[in-house]
């Protein structure tokens, strides 16, 4: 019977076969889209100002400011966000991060700047609702002008590097009283 098949008829059969394959490859694929975004959903946060857990920054920040996690973990590879509360006159020394952060200022004035060198001169004031996208690797800098708040968010894990090593608190040796 293949013998007698025309030319035609099996190019018609190959053509039915291919599609046939085709539509049964976009239906696994669509009967396994959902557990997948199942598993990549997000959990549900509502949280109001006054339910914020604060507590201390963690020890890359100078001591004076205070951090909320509002949602995610930011020592985990996945979204987060916090918020740093920070007193007049805050600094963040030179630094950078391995991912882009996002800054929007909650309350108060924050000023941000671009480079190595603390400057104060150069920096740009961001009033409240202001909002600043600092792109992985860029040496920044920053400081409340005011009593601010600002909310990050990123994908961690967090990471920040001082562009000088002295500058991280972190890593600073403190020494031991005498007895």
């Amino acid at each position: 019977m293949i013998g007698a098949m025309r030319q035609g008829d099996f190019m018609r059969m190959s053509g039915s076969i291919v599609r046939h394959a085709v539509v049964a490859g976009m239906a696994c694929m669509l009967a396994a889209a959902p557990a997948h975004a199942q598993e990549a959903k997000s959990t549900e946060v509502v949280v109001a100002p006054l339910e914020l857990k604060w507590g201390p920054a963690p020890p890359v920040f100078e001591k004076g400011a205070s951090m909320a996690v509002v949602a995610g973990d930011p020592s985990k590879a996945a979204p987060f966000v916090v918020r740093l509360k920070m007193p007049a006159g805050y600094k963040i020394n030179p630094h950078w991060h391995p991912t882009d952060e996002n800054v929007t200022v909650i309350s108060g004035t924050f000023a941000v700047a671009m480079g190595d060198t603390f400057t104060a001169a150069g920096m740009k004031s961001l009033p409240a609702g202001a909002f600043a996208l600092l792109p992985a690797q860029m040496h920044h800098y920053a400081m409340a002008k005011t009593p601010a708040v600002v909310q990050v968010h990123a994908v961690g894990p967090f990471a920040l590097t001082y562009v000088n090593p002295a500058d991280d608190p972190s890593k600073r040796v403190t020494p031991v009283p005498a007895k």
